[in-house]
């Protein structure tokens, strides 16, 4: 995973937002499927199937153990083999190691976020093997020598222009802008790097304990070829994404293709759980399943976070976050974007090291109305932003910025004492006087005041308080009744 100073942040998003190709497909994505998605959830046939499937995503977690012990059993039991990696790099070693025992020299990979979580790409090209992403987006990212920018659309941060003129370069096809054309020429130059792979490399977006299998989504077709040509399939599996039964396996992919595009059902469904039999015309001579923890059991452990692992990597989040929809994913400089990224990140990275990504979200609750499975992420970030104000002994987080922390205390004690708050408004009114235009707004202040200011306008503190009004409010009533007994003497019987 790409680990970032916390000014990247800033300096990513600022990049994102000054990009006219990425605002407009993030606009255009956020009104297709951001809303698209919300429309389902509302017109749902069953409108209790995401609250059940979320209570039997958590009761999957209680008792994950025996669920991957079961999952283990059916996978060997048909001739594979399954490798549990206690870290990333465990995962990374077992994976290389069967490269070189197997003499591996061609990878050809289906797109797999975990892949990029535990850095196998690098590990791989340091012993002089090619890596080959098949999905289409994935291959264009790796061509283009950029990362993913969304979890379901890699290279949602290029238009057809940049694509054709990238195929023109590293493809040397004549100059085109049309996609057919496009999808074709990668197309081609994909179909013989399947040919003549030695590996196939995925992820794994389900696993049924029930079947002892793993499933796999795609609309494209290239996961199948990768994980049937090649003589040896590697599959890695984040250890919460598994369902006990095919039951629950079924509700999750449904929820799990509507949230993502919108789609009763995704082009291609595979399921598998081994090399191919005596007999088959296709598959692999070799099945390994790499099981991936690399931080999960601590979040597990967890009752605070321990939700976050319910989720099922659909990217609806993306779809309708606002701050994703201005900065874009390679903001978050992680594979894991968007709401969801500024949880799982900080909880798998450090808390810390990832500061800015669960204090740059804005809390407006859109990514839990759209989340498949109802994951309350706003909750989760505020509970981030809990342990980096105050620090945790347990997660060895620190305060972020003690001088924030400091500047917090004055203010709560500033308004716990009514006659210093006034005192402090009186002077800021004074003090404000020559930041203040002709429109009677606060524009851009200097220093430390320039994050909050250089966007937005602040307006003024306003020339009486409410307690200040009220109480020249009592004085004029007062005033006005004693006026009055004065006026009628009658009035004072």
């Amino acid at each position: 995973m790409n680990i970032s100073p916390q000014s990247e942040y800033l300096e990513s998003a600022r990049e994102g937002m000054d990009n006219p190709c990425l605002q407009k497909s993030l606009r255009s994505l956020q009104a297709r499927y951001g809303k698209g998605a919300l429309d389902i959830w509302r017109n749902l046939p069953d409108p209790g199937l995401r609250q059940r499937v979320k209570s039997r995503r958590m009761q999957t977690l209680a008792h994950l153990d025996r669920l991957l012990a079961l999952l283990a059993e059916g996978v060997e039991a048909r001739g594979g083999h399954v490798f549990f990696a206690a870290t990333a790099g465990e995962a990374t070693a077992y994976i290389r190691d069967l490269t070189q025992a197997r003499g591996v020299r061609r990878v050809v990979k289906g797109k797999s976020m975990l892949s990029a979580e535990i850095g196998i790409d690098a590990v791989l090209a340091a012993e002089g093997i090619e890596v080959v992403e098949t999905d289409l987006g994935e291959f264009i990212v790796q061509i283009a020598g950029s990362s993913a920018s969304h979890i379901i659309a890699p290279c949602i941060h290029m238009d057809r222009q940049q694509i054709g003129q990238l195929f023109t370069d590293r493809l040397g096809i004549p100059s085109s802008e049309d996609p057919p054309t496009l999808t074709r020429a990668a197309r081609k130059a994909l179909r013989e790097k399947l040919l003549t792979a030695d590996m196939g490399l995925t992820g794994c977006n389900l696993a049924c304990a029930e079947t002892g299998q793993i499933s796999l989504v795609s609309n494209e077709g290239n996961i199948r070829m990768a994980t049937t040509m090649p003589p040896l399939h590697v599959a890695v599996m984040g250890m919460e994404r598994i369902a006990a039964t095919l039951d629950d396996h079924r509700d999750l992919l449904q929820l799990l293709t509507q949230g993502a595009a919108l789609q009763k059902l995704s082009t291609y469904v595979s399921f598998i759980g081994g090399p191919r039999r005596e007999g088959d015309p296709d598959g692999p001579v070799e099945f390994h399943l790499v099981i991936v923890d690399n931080g999960r059991s601590r979040i597990l452990a967890d009752p605070e976070f321990r939700e976050v692992l319910a989720c099922i990597r659909c990217g609806a989040c993306l779809n309708i976050c606002p701050v994703y929809g201005r900065i874009g994913g390679h903001a978050y400089h992680s594979p894991y974007s968007g709401p969801i990224g500024a949880v799982i990140t900080p909880l798998l990275q450090g808390i810390n090291q990832h500061a800015d990504l669960c204090k740059g979200e804005t809390l407006c609750g859109a990514c839990r109305d759209v989340c498949p499975v109802d994951n309350n992420l706003p909750r989760m970030l505020a509970a981030l932003r809990h342990k980096l104000a105050y620090g945790d002994s347990s997660w060895q987080v620190r305060p972020h910025n003690r001088l924030e922390a400091l500047g917090f205390r004055l203010w709560q004690r500033t308004i716990s004492n009514s006659r210093l708050y006034e005192t402090i408004l009186r002077v800021v009114r004074t003090l404000q006087r020559p930041f203040t235009d002709s429109q009677g707004v606060i524009g851009p202040l200097p220093s430390l005041n320039d994050g909050w200011t250089a966007g937005r306008d602040l307006p003024p503190v306003a020339p009486q308080t409410f307690r200040e009004q009220w109480r020249s409010t009592l004085r004029k009533g007062r005033s006005y009744r004693e006026k009055k007994r004065k006026d009628d003497p009658k009035n004072e019987a």
